[in-house]
C-alpha cells in the first residue's frame, strides 16, 4: 500500500494543504475518485492518503478537507455463494438422505400374514378349493444408517404354495365366495383343484414392496421386495361320488354314502 502525506493546518475553518511524497499517488486517487480506492487518515497535523490495494479487505474512507472529519464508508457484503446443486461448497458437501437398500432394512420385517381357506381345511378331487391369504401395509419407525426413519411395507403379490407341487401367483389374497357372489366350489383367483385324495400343506408368501421416509413426508422406493411367509394349513382332499338311491340320508341314515 502507497502513501501520500498531506501536511496542512487548519485556520478559521479553512484547510491549508501542502502535499509532499508522490504525485502518482494523487493522480490515481483523483482518477478513480478519492472516495472509491483511496484510504484517507486526518492525523490533525497531517492527513495520510493511501492508495488501497485491490486485495486489501480494510474499509474504504471518505475526507472532508473543509471540516477536518475522515468517515469510513461500509464494505459491501459480498454475494452468497452458488454452490451448485449438488450443494458442493469449496472442500465439503452438504450430506442429505443416503440410498437405501433391502440389507440395510433388515431388521425391519413386515408382519406374518393369515391363511386359511374353504371350506374350512377340506377340498373335493377335481372341484376348486377356495385359499384366503389376508396381508396389509404396515409402516415401522426406527433408524436407517443413523437416520430416523419410518419404512413402509405394502402387499403386492401373493404366490400360495398348494401343496401338491403347483403355486399360485395373484395380485390380491382372494375373497370369499360370498364376498364374491359366488356359487361353493366355483373358481376364483386364488383356487386350486386338486387331483387325488390326500392331506395337502398349503403355505403363501406374501410379497412387499418397501419404501422409506426420512421425515419429509416423502417416500423413497426402495429396490426388490420383502417376502413373509405363513405356513401350518392342511387341506384333506376327499372324493364325492354319487349314487342312485330311493331314500335321502334323513329319511335312512344306513343308506349308501350316509
Amino acid at each position: 500500500m502507497r502513501k501520500l502525506a498531506l501536511a496542512g493546518a487548519v485556520i478559521a475553518g479553512l484547510v491549508i494543504v501542502l502535499v509532499s511524497g508522490s504525485a502518482s499517488i494523487a493522480a490515481e486517487c483523483d482518477a478513480g475518485g478519492w472516495t472509491g480506492n483511496c484510504d484517507v487518515s486526518n492525523q490533525e497535523t497531517h492527513v495520510d492518503v493511501s492508495l488501497r490495494d485491490e486485495a486489501s479487505d480494510s474499509p474504504a474512507t471518505d475526507v472532508d478537507l473543509a471540516e477536518g472529519q475522515v468517515r469510513t464508508k461500509p464494505v459491501a457484503t459480498a454475494e452468497p455463494e452458488d454452490c451448485g446443486p449438488l450443494n458442493r461448497c469449496e472442500n465439503y458437501v452438504v450430506a442429505g438422505p443416503p440410498d437405501v437398500t433391502l440389507a440395510d432394512l433388515a431388521s425391519f420385517r413386515p408382519a406374518q400374514p393369515t391363511l386359511g381357506g374353504e371350506p374350512a381345511g377340506f377340498g373335493v378331487v377335481g372341484m376348486p378349493t377356495n385359499l384366503l391369504a389376508s396381508a396389509s401395509e404396515q409402516r415401522i419407525p426406527g433408524t436407517v444408517l443413523g437416520w430416523d426413519v419410518t419404512v413402509r411395507f405394502v402387499p403386492v403379490a401373493y404366490v400360495f404354495d398348494n401343496g401338491d407341487g403347483t403355486t399360485t401367483r395373484a395380485s390380491t389374497g382372494g375373497a370369499s365366495w360370498t364376498a364374491l357372489g359366488q356359487g361353493q366350489f366355483t373358481p376364483t383367483a386364488t383356487s386350486h383343484a386338486y387331483r387325488a385324495r390326500g392331506t395337502y400343506p398349503v403355505s403363501v408368501t406374501v410379497e412387499y414392496e418397501a419404501s422409506v421416509d426420512f421425515g419429509s413426508g416423502t417416500w423413497r422406493t426402495v429396490p426388490g421386495v420383502v417376502r413373509a411367509e405363513a405356513t401350518g394349513y392342511g387341506v384333506r382332499v376327499v372324493e364325492v361320488r354319487t349314487a342312485l338311491v330311493d331314500r335321502t340320508c334323513v329319511e335312512d341314515p344306513t343308506g349308501p354314502g350316509c
